[in-house]
């Protein structure tokens, strides 16, 4: 079993992650968030560093997919290569932080690798508003996240509803995160475990 979750910056992805691994036996792989080299400055000037931030996040991506997911038969995975790619990488070329050459050298590298990467069995996709997304990256604390623009998360949210729009690699179970709120309400988690384990069967 691979589950994999998607969802915009503070939608609560590494909380559910978390939940699963315990719930299930899953192995949890998180998002190297902290490890990036780049981030701070990337959000302090994306021009610059769009790019070093976004080849950053592919590299480790494939790395744990091919160590982590790919051998693993029981495996939660906090945020897709695919989104680095038709989120992340895409709304920077959109916005003019990521050249055109910069874009198809990217999604060039991108290509190369994916057909070789475990595709998800099932993707949860946490929705979040804006509203949702700004409390909870407040609430987190993460210094660097602090001068996020509100129309970089609102790209990005449209982004994912592109990309959830087409997605065809696995089955897709969508999460309504401002209504769900499993991140503080014990109750709500346990409804959202409870939905997940009919989901997904014994």
């Amino acid at each position: 079993m691979y589950i994999a979750i998607a969802g915009n910056i503070g939608s609560g992805k590494s909380t559910l992650t978390a939940l699963l691994a315990e719930a299930f036996g899953l192995k949890p792989v998180y998002e190297a968030v902290s490890e990036n080299p780049y981030l701070e400055d990337f959000y302090r000037d994306m021009a610059s560093y769009a790019f070093h931030s976004q080849v950053f996040f592919l590299a480790r991506r494939v790395r744990q997919h091919l160590l982590e997911v790919n051998g693993n038969p029981r495996v939660v995975q906090d945020r897709t290569v695919y989104e680095d790619a038709f989120v992340f990488a895409k709304n920077l070329h959109r916005e003019g932080f990521l050249s055109r050459r910069d874009w198809e050298t990217y999604m060039d590298l991108f290509q190369s690798v994916s057909s070789a990467l475990r595709k998800p069995d099932l993707l949860i996709y946490l929705r979040a508003s804006l509203p949702t997304l700004k409390a909870r990256i407040a609430k987190r604390g993460r210094p660097f996240e602090r001068q996020i623009p509100d129309s970089y998360l609102l790209s990005l949210n449209a982004l994912y509803e592109d990309l959830m729009a087409s997605w065809d690699l696995s089955p897709v179970e969508v999460v309504e995160a401002d209504r769900l709120d499993f991140v503080e309400r014990e109750e709500d988690r346990m409804a959202l475990l409870e939905a997940l384990k009919r989901r997904l069967g014994p």
